[in-house]
């Protein structure tokens, strides 16, 4: 480097060499833009062009409205989706807890007319009300998954259920509010693939820039008539997420 390199470029370089050496561990939270400026000088695009620099070389982590951090080779922010029965608290939550993260999310439900696509997945016909649900889950804070949930509001539209996060059931899963109907359902029927984010979708979860994520299409049955009771398209970050399926016998 030389005086003549761009001073993105210096800054970047400086912050690769530190973490390279070992001086900035896995983890450590780096200097924020404002204290970049004032450490080296020059503009807000100065320190935003060294990070992401950083990030697309993968040293380096954005986490939306937190700042930015050094990227950990071995993932210890890699959160496990377990494929087994749960709880009557919400698999997310639990699954989140079990983890040593703290699980919320923020959700909007509105009622809604089922598409051809939605009311294929269950088996209604187009146009049919539906309850629609948009969540964020967050874990310690961050986004970390993103779900678009439909139910029939033939079937839950006048019981306690009908808006999933409102009322004495709210915050539990599908499985312990369909319950409520007597109907039991088992475990869901799950489609994944792996995917590039959408520029929507990496907006949400704070990915900067856009990277992998595991889209699943998901639907839960009523065992006892085969009849679809939710189904949901859950997005979830590729680089913090592993889906592990099966159970090692004996339950160990």
């Amino acid at each position: 480097m030389t005086t003549d390199t761009p001073l993105y470029l210096r800054v970047a370089e400086e912050l690769r060499a530190r973490i390279e050496s070992g001086e900035l561990t896995p983890g450590t939270r780096l200097p924020s833009v404002a204290e970049l400026i004032q450490e080296y000088g020059g503009s807000n695009s100065v320190a935003s062009r060294a990070y992401k620099l950083l990030v697309d070389d993968g040293l380096v982590v954005s986490r939306h409205g937190a700042g930015h951090y050094v990227r950990s080779t071995d993932s210890p922010e890699l959160l496990v989706r377990q494929h087994r029965r749960r709880s009557e608290d919400s698999p997310f939550a639990q699954g989140a807890a079990e983890q040593g993260a703290v699980g919320t999310w923020r959700h909007e439900s509105t009622t809604d007319r089922a598409s051809e696509a939605v009311a294929a997945r269950l088996a209604i016909a187009a146009g049919d009300a539906v309850m629609h649900t948009s969540y964020v889950y967050l874990a310690d804070d961050k986004p970390v998954q993103l779900a678009e949930s439909w139910e029939p509001l033939a079937l839950t539209g006048q019981s306690l259920i009908a808006l999933p996060e409102v009322g004495p059931y709210a915050g539990v899963g599908v499985a312990a509010r369909m319950r409520v109907l007597g109907i039991e359902v088992g475990d869901p029927v799950e489609r994944v693939r792996a995917r590039q984010a959408t520029r929507q979708e990496a907006q949400a979860l704070g990915m900067t820039p856009p990277g992998p994520v595991l889209a699943v299409e998901r639907t839960y049955y009523d065992q006892a008539t085969g009849r679809p009771v939710e189904s949901a398209d859950v997005v979830m970050r590729g680089d913090r997420w592993v889906s592990v399926y099966g159970q090692v016998p004996g339950g160990v």
